[in-house]
């Protein structure tokens, strides 16, 4: 009833829509600029916007704008293409649509950019389709033999094959071959896939022996190749083999290290008690000592766990890939429920490492 707030309302009254138009306006804009500063484009649940927008002491309400709930509210923004909205379940979600002027030139670029890459790996695939296709129709023109037929004009005359000058000898001793061949290329005699070896029609026993000799030597060195690859797959195979092992196990019980009775079937006389391990058996059961009282016990490792001593003593590794190495405890880290040791045996000697309290224990 106060005087200013019937100012107020004379003047709504005259014309209430210019009103509700400007609030409905403010609302609108400052939802929106907040969904877009505090989510950007990610899809979000509207309840969460609307509960972020009206913490502001100075926010516009919902009941001074053309809009009656938020859904509606909603539904308006989608229908004027100013976010994505879809329903749910859950409830309503939207999605800001950016359409700054600066934000649009930059995804046009990328895309034009993008576009430029595929034309350029297209022209390049190709460019390289077509070399290919060349370089297979001149090999095959290339490579085209022509056969004759083999006629033997009479039964004294001998066969003879001339290679020409362009004969090519694979195998260890080609050279050896070319300096004979040099003097009367006028036969081949074809011996397997890994050595050719040509020889003149009327070959001395010089030739034929040295024939021989190669023939045994590619041999011997085509077994000796052979065995030392497969020692090589051996030996490969085995260091995998070595490498899948697993490197943690589910037991850890080692001798001569102190450990705590967590058990209570045995009574309050040994819950909490440190014991030493003085055997292991089946690897998940012990024989240990009791340290106070000398008692010896048959325990499962269940009914164990390790001792963490102070800084500074001597511990051993039960678990892990630093497994039966003894080491120096440096430090705890309480936090993460590991400890800092210096390896004291083994090839690393001197590594500090960081290993969890179950995986090692004091040495007794």
């Amino acid at each position: 009833m106060s005087e200013s707030h019937q100012r107020q309302l004379l003047l709504a009254s005259e014309n209430p829509n210019r009103f509700m138009d400007h609030f409905s306006q403010e609302f609108k804009s400052e939802f929106l600029e907040l969904l877009r500063r505090r989510f950007g484009t990610k899809r979000v649940h509207n309840n969460i916007i609307y509960n972020e927008y009206i913490s502001d002491r100075q926010h516009i309400h919902m009941n001074a704008t053309r809009w009656e709930t938020l859904t509606e509210f909603t539904k308006w923004l989608g229908r004027e293409g100013l976010c994505k909205v879809d329903e749910t379940p859950k409830g309503w979600y939207i999605q800001y649509i950016d359409r700054d002027p600066e934000t649009i030139r930059r995804q046009e670029e990328l895309a034009r950019k993008k576009k430029h890459d595929l034309d350029d790996e297209e022209r390049s695939a190709k460019f390289i389709e077509e070399q290919v296709r060349r370089g297979r129709d001149g090999k095959e023109i290339e490579e085209n033999p022509v056969y004759t037929e083999l006629k033997r004009e009479s039964e004294e005359e001998k066969v003879a094959f001339n290679l020409g000058a362009s004969l090519c000898v694979a195998g260890p001793s080609k050279t050896r071959y070319k300096n004979i061949t040099s003097h009367n290329p006028s036969a081949v005699i074809g011996l397997s896939w890994f050595n050719v070896c040509v020889l003149p029609l009327h070959s001395s026993a010089l030739g034929v022996s040295a024939l021989k000799k190669d023939v045994a030597v590619s041999v011997k060195r085509k077994d000796t190749s052979s065995d030392t690859r497969s020692e090589k797959k051996r030996k490969m195979e085995e260091r995998k083999k070595k490498k899948q092992q697993p490197v943690r196990t589910d037991y850890w019980l080692q001798p001569n290290i102190v450990v705590k009775v967590v058990t209570k079937k045995l009574g309050e006389r040994y819950h909490k008690r440190k014991a030493v391990i003085m055997e292991v058996k089946d690897k998940y059961s012990a024989v240990v000592k009791m340290i106070d009282s000398g008692d010896k016990l048959k325990l499962d490792q269940t009914h164990l766990e390790t001792v963490i001593p102070a800084p500074g003593k001597q511990v051993l590794i039960l678990n892990g890939p630093y497994r039966d190495t003894e080491a120096l405890l440096e430090g705890i880290d309480e936090k993460s429920f590991t400890a800092t040791l210096t390896l004291d045996s083994g090839q690393q000697k001197g590594k500090r490492v960081d290993v969890a309290y179950e995986d090692f224990s004091k040495l007794a």
